[in-house]
């Protein structure tokens, strides 16, 4: 007799059709973290494309037939983040409790716009932006929401600056004139996505020199007096905190300094960086980011939460619910003078219960431990460095401030443009090789390597590995190119 849809239900809530996926889960993790197998698949995508080339599914199959496909097609054929040898992009390898938290998160399915609608989940939201604030110097008045990254966190910060230089905008517009956002010339896209989002035009964006890969200070007293001799309004000045091609930080407290002296939203993009606020060791980078009007934090990023976790955070938190300027009677409350509703100052509606990840981490591993892992994570930069130091065959192109290093293969009589392409040759054979995994990017002109370090798991002896498997790489299609 064929199931129906309510048995089926039925089936699948029970706790053996949970077991079988958290099986798989589990299976993927260990693994992926004893490094057995590839990091990356060696599956070409146009034929892993043509296992999923199939009619939309009018029947259903058995779980344990899903669960198989999940494990061959999906996880099977997925980078393994978990692995020791991914040195890859700014994605970790999560902390198990958060990762287990997943589930229930979904089972919950509650609604974090509405407090009716997410009871525990707005107490446990707000408490945990609490708790980041605190870490942030902010006080009392301060606030924020969750977000699905820093991408999105810049952009509210920003609307939220709008909204305090512009507070005509929501129903005006931006005038024939926009103000402009000034950031670092390393700051992410999504400065330059905002300006051109909130109606200012990329071209409004206003980028200040780099020294040392940080914005430079006196670049930007110099680029905001000729705005000022302009009569060129400025919107905000964005600084970054662990950018995303070396990791560095900007100096917080003088530009934090300088913003206040001139009235001007200041923002801190800390979506890599901000985590270390936890760390005993590397908590000074952060000095003066209390003076920022605004924060972005990814803790699924340097606090190892899986994605999406992401908040912003505001030294008012009215500034946020200013940057909504829009009633819904039908959904947001006010409670004791207050709105309680996290949809007021967020641009999401339908919105998961991801603060729930965040506090789980909290609760079981605690700050002090997750602050420890932000130590070990910069501590292997700093090992590598001082190995590519030490190498005939690579070049550091900067000393590493956080988890992140950016080097150079450089073999015997190659320069310019044939070393470039050589570079980036070498990491797309190293990584379609299944033995690792990193990342490219340009720096000052030039192709360099790219390594960030997001496993707790990855040691001394994984980073000596990934010299030798890029050197030997490099060297067998140097030898290709010269048969």
């Amino acid at each position: 007799m064929t199931p129906t849809p309510l048995d089926m239900i039925g089936q699948d809530a029970s706790p053996e059709a949970g077991t079988l996926l958290l099986r798989l889960v589990a299976d993927f993790l260990g693994a992926s973290a004893a490094g057995a197998g590839a990091v990356s698949p060696p599956t070409d995508p146009a034929e892993l494309a043509r296992r999923f080339e199939e009619a939309l599914p009018r029947a259903g199959r058995s779980l344990e037939s899903v669960v198989a496909r999940l494990r061959d097609d999906v996880a099977g054929e997925s980078i393994r983040l978990s692995h020791p040898m991914y040195l890859g992009h700014q994605v970790s390898a999560p902390l198990p409790a958060a990762i287990w938290t997943e589930p229930l998160i979904a089972a919950i399915n509650n609604s974090i716009a509405v407090r009716e609608m997410s009871p525990a989940g707005t107490i446990v939201e707000a408490r945990v932006i609490r708790w980041m604030c605190d870490l942030a110097g902010f006080g009392d008045t301060a606030g924020g929401t969750f977000t699905s990254g820093g991408t999105e966190a810049t952009f509210t910060a920003l609307l939220a600056a709008r909204a305090a230089l512009l507070p005509d905008a929501w129903e005006e517009g931006v005038g024939p004139r926009p103000p402009v956002i000034v950031s670092g010339e390393h700051a992410h896209y999504a400065v330059t996505r905002a300006a051109g989002e909130l109606g200012l035009g990329v071209r409004r964006a206003v980028a200040v020199p780099s020294r040392d890969f940080r914005m430079d200070v006196d670049a930007l007293r110099s680029t905001l007096d000729r705005l000022a001799r302009e009569g060129q309004a400025v919107m905000a000045v964005v600084a970054t905190a662990g950018s995303t091609a070396t990791g560095s930080f900007d100096d917080l407290e003088a530009i934090a300094e300088l913003t206040g002296e001139r009235g001007i939203w200041l923002h801190v993009d800390g979506a890599h960086g901000a985590s270390a606020l936890l760390s005993a060791r590397h908590a000074e980078r952060l000095r003066g980011i209390e003076g920022a009007h605004s924060i972005a934090w990814d803790p699924h990023k340097m606090m190892l939460v899986p994605l999406s976790a992401g908040m912003v955070l505001v030294r008012n938190e009215r500034d946020l619910e200013l940057a909504f300027a829009q009633r819904a009677p039908y959904l947001f409350h006010a409670t004791d003078g207050r709105i309680t509703d996290q949809g007021t100052r967020s641009f999401q509606c339908s919105r998961r219960f991801d603060a729930l990840k965040v506090w789980v981490a909290l609760e079981r591993y605690g700050a002090d431990a997750i602050g420890a892992l932000y130590d070990r994570l910069c501590n292997r930069a700093e090992t590598l460095h001082r190995l590519v130091a030490d190498h005939p065959l690579f070049e550091a192109i900067h000393e590493p401030e956080s988890n992140i290093l950016c080097f150079r293969y450089l073999p015997e009589g190659i320069e310019g443009e044939a070393l470039d392409e050589l570079n980036r040759r070498v990491r797309e054979a190293y990584n379609r090789s299944g033995e690792g995994w990193i990342t490219t990017t340009m720096l000052d002109g030039r192709r360099v390597l790219r390594v960030t370090v997001m496993n707790p798991r990855t040691e001394v002896e994984h980073l000596e590995r990934l010299l030798h498997g890029l050197a030997r790489t490099g060297a067998r299609l140097l030898a290709g190119d010269h048969a």
